[in-house]
């Protein structure tokens, strides 16, 4: 990819940079040539989940095939709130959480409220997951109860991420982390087939060799899981537990909504994400970080206190569900950091400016300024064309409205 942006890269260490005068699409440009030249893991952490979803297109169009984009998206649900995240929120978490073990170059985009959850320990997706391969043995038995112990729901027809159903010698089942069900077809208790099919339609797609099976939550829900849970609830919550729904639906191997804000409950120690990244991982933003987070800590202490007096759903305090402010800020503080501004650095700053420099790729054509397309011409796009043939990197084409677009 020609270097149309080359910003300054943050030396190791607890280092600070900023990159100035970065307008709009400009800001994933200068991230996708940073992530490209550096050998070094990214993290980009924007305001919401609007902006994370602006950014990831925005890097896929600048990075190319090249660039390994992650996702950690937030739960999108307020703070001790009785339900739980959408089953496709918690299926890319998973994803995502299980690629970070092995993250070593590429960037992670997520929002500060991200920061702030509590996570299952580092080794608790990869203990949860397994592998099915086409000619293996498979009882369906064992399976069921594995699958149940996952957090996996038994449907009668799969429509969405972390469910299953079996009919016969066919096994459907969603993974999560997959962006489509999987049908598995048996033959005496071996895989013969595995193949992807449409959620809607039913209809079988194309066959696949293998498949990974990652836990349905980011909590267990297995019978050793459900009574650790169940003896940590009874320390930490004296009265009558058989009137607190929490307790009586784990109890029952099930996941009420909204466990997830009892996640310690289910675990010696947890962990939090900088636990899942690299140490050497590079941090940037465009928000004031150290007051997003802050922001979010107040909010999470205000949702407590409104919600904490209800005898029947007793809620953990803020700094056992969620991870503090003040701990990741400094935790933080030993990653190199880029601030990304959208303004020129002030003439008489005392700080190294770490402005963005922009310069033409050696070698690369430049389409004439004011070309306008005529379409009286035989070929009225014969200079755009002749542009791309000879342009080595991704072009991107903008219009005044969708009908010049067309045109």
């Amino acid at each position: 990819m020609p270097d149309l942006i080359r910003p300054e890269l943050p030396a190791p260490g607890a280092t600070a940079l900023a990159w100035h005068a970065l307008h709009a699409g400009a800001r994933a440009l200068a991230l996708a040539e940073a992530v490209h030249r550096d050998q070094r893991p990214w993290a980009m952490v924007a305001a919401d989940a609007r902006e994370l979803e602006r950014l990831a297109a925005e890097l896929r169009f600048y990075g190319g095939a090249g660039l390994e984009i992650l996702t950690l998206p937030d739960w999108e649900i307020l703070p001790y709130d009785q339900f739980s995240p959408h089953a496709d929120i918690v299926s890319e978490r998973l994803r995502t959480l299980e690629r970070l073990q092995s993250f070593r170059r590429g960037i992670l985009l997520l929002t500060a409220e991200s920061l702030l959850t509590r996570l299952p320990p580092v080794s608790y997706i990869h203990a949860h997951s397994f592998d099915l391969k086409r000619g293996a043995a498979l009882a369906i038995d064992p399976l069921r109860q594995r699958l149940v112990a996952a957090g996996y729901a038994s449907v009668s027809q799969v429509r969405g991420p972390g469910e299953f159903a079996l009919r016969g010698s066919l096994f459907d089942v969603w993974p999560m982390g997959t962006e489509t069900p999987v049908r598995v077809d048996l033959l005496d208790e071996r895989i013969d087939t595995l193949r992807r099919f449409d959620a809607e339609t039913q209809r079988s797609l194309d066959a696949i060799e293998s498949l990974r099976l990652l836990p349905a939550r980011e909590l267990p829900l297995d019978a050793a899981a459900v009574r650790d849970f169940r003896r940590r609830f009874r320390l930490r919550f004296p009265g009558d537990v058989t009137r607190m729904s929490v307790y009586r639906g784990v109890s029952e191997g099930l996941a009420p909504p909204g466990i997830e804000f009892y996640l310690p409950l289910f675990f010696e120690a947890t962990s939090n994400l900088l636990d899942y990244l690299p140490i050497d991982l590079v941090l940037a933003t465009d928000i004031d970080l150290e007051a997003a987070m802050h922001g979010a800590w107040e909010a999470i202490g205000a949702r407590y206190e409104e919600h904490r007096h209800d005898i029947e759903r007793p809620l953990l305090p803020p700094a056992e569900a969620f991870v503090s402010s003040a701990d990741l800020a400094a935790q933080l503080a030993r990653h190199p950091r880029v601030q990304i501004e959208r303004f020129a650095a002030p003439a008489d700053s005392d700080a190294s400016p770490g402005e963005v420099t922009a310069s033409t790729a050696p070698g690369a054509s430049v389409l004439p300024r004011g070309f306008r397309l005529d379409a009286r011409a035989t070929q009225p796009l014969a200079p755009l064309i002749e542009f791309l043939d000879h342009y080595p990197g991704r072009v991107l084409i903008t219009a005044d409205s969708p009908g010049r677009r067309e045109v």
